[in-house]
C-alpha cells in the first residue's frame, strides 16, 4: 500500500504490492521490485534500481550523487538486488563514468549509518556492520561480512567468506575465507566458523588451512607461495580462488601476523 502523504515522481515504476511509508521519497526514474518496504523518510533517488522484496529502513539514502570530485553530473545508477535490507541512514551512492553503477547483491544486509560509496560492487548474501565506511570503487565477495565501525580504503578488494573484525582499518586486500583484525590489518585464520554454517566440510577447511599455510606462515613471498601452492597441493575451486585473488591483487594483500610492526603499510609478501 503507497501512503498519500509520500512524494512520489510519476516516472518511477513501483512493482505491485510494495509499502511506501508517509514521508519517503522517490524521484523520478526509480525502479522498485515488488514486494518490497520503503520506511519513513527514505530518500530513494533516480537511477535506483531496488529488487524483490527489498527493505529500505527510514533515513537511508539511495543512489545520491557521489562524493567524487571527478564526478561530472553523468547519469549513473545504484543497483540492488532482491531480498536485501538497509538498515536506517545507511547511504548507498550512484556510480560514476569509471563503472557507471554501484552495486549491492541480493540477500544483503547493510546496517545503520553504513555507507557504501560509489563504484562499489557488494556481492550476494554481504553483511556490512554498523557505521563501516566504504570508499568507492571496493569489491566485496559473496558471503563476506564486515563488522562495525571499520573503514575500507578505496579500491580494496575483500573476498568471498571473508570475516573483518570490527573496527579495523582495511587498507589491503582481504583474501577469500580468511579472518582479518589488529593494526595494521592482519591474517587472523581461517573463518572456519562462517564456512561451517555455510556447508564446508571439515576436509575443505583443512583445504583451505594448508594453502594459507605456503602464503601466511612458510616466509615465502606472494611468487613463491603461489608457486609452491601449485606444485604441492591439488587444484580445487577454493584453492584455485585463492591464487588468483592473490595473484591479481593491485594494492597488495594484508599481511602476515609474523611480519614486525615496522612497515604499518607493508604485507610482507613482495
Amino acid at each position: 500500500m503507497t501512503q498519500s502523504l509520500s512524494y512520489i515522481h510519476p516516472g518511477a515504476k513501483i512493482a505491485q504490492n510494495v509499502e511506501i511509508e508517509p514521508f519517503a521519497m522517490i524521484h523520478d526514474d526509480v525502479e522498485i521490485g515488488e514486494g518490497s518496504w520503503i520506511g519513513s523518510h527514505a530518500v530513494i533517488n533516480s537511477g535506483s534500481r531496488i529488487g524483490k522484496n527489498c527493505r529500505i529502513f527510514p533515513g537511508a539514502v539511495i543512489s545520491a550523487t557521489p562524493q567524487d570530485l571527478k564526478y561530472n553530473n553523468e547519469y549513473t545508477f545504484t543497483i540492488i538486488g532482491d531480498n536485501t535490507t538497509v538498515r536506517e541512514y545507511a547511504t548507498i551512492s550512484r556510480g560514476t563514468e569509471e563503472h557507471w553503477k554501484t552495486v549491492v547483491g541480493s540477500d544483503c544486509m547493510i546496517m545503520a549509518y553504513a555507507h557504501v560509496a560509489h563504484d562499489c560492487r557488494v556481492g550476494n548474501s554481504c553483511i556490512i556492520g554498523n557505521n563501516v565506511q566504504m570508499a568507492g570503487h571496493v569489491h566485496v565477495g559473496d558471503w563476506a561480512i564486515i563488522s562495525a565501525l571499520s573503514a575500507v580504503h578505496q579500491f580494496v578488494k575483500i573476498g568471498a567468506h571473508a570475516f573483518v573484525s570490527g573496527a579495523t582499518l582495511v587498507r589491503k586486500d582481504v583474501p577469500p575465507y580468511t579472518k582479518a583484525a589488529r593494526e595494521p590489518i592482519s591474517y587472523a585464520g581461517i573463518n572456519s566458523v562462517g564456512l561451517r554454517r555455510r556447508g564446508f566440510s571439515n576436509d575443505k577447511i583443512i583445504e583451505i588451512q594448508n594453502v594459507y599455510r605456503y602464503i601466511y606462515m612458510k616466509g615465502l613471498n606472494n611468487a613463491e607461495a603461489l608457486h609452491q601452492i601449485e606444485l604441492g597441493l591439488p587444484p580445487s575451486d577454493e584453492r584455485d580462488n585463492i591464487i588468483n585473488f592473490v595473484r591479481t591483487s593491485e594494492r597488495g594483500i594484508m599481511r602476515s601476523p609474523f611480519q614486525t610492526h615496522s612497515s604499518p603499510e607493508g604485507d610482507g609478501h613482495s
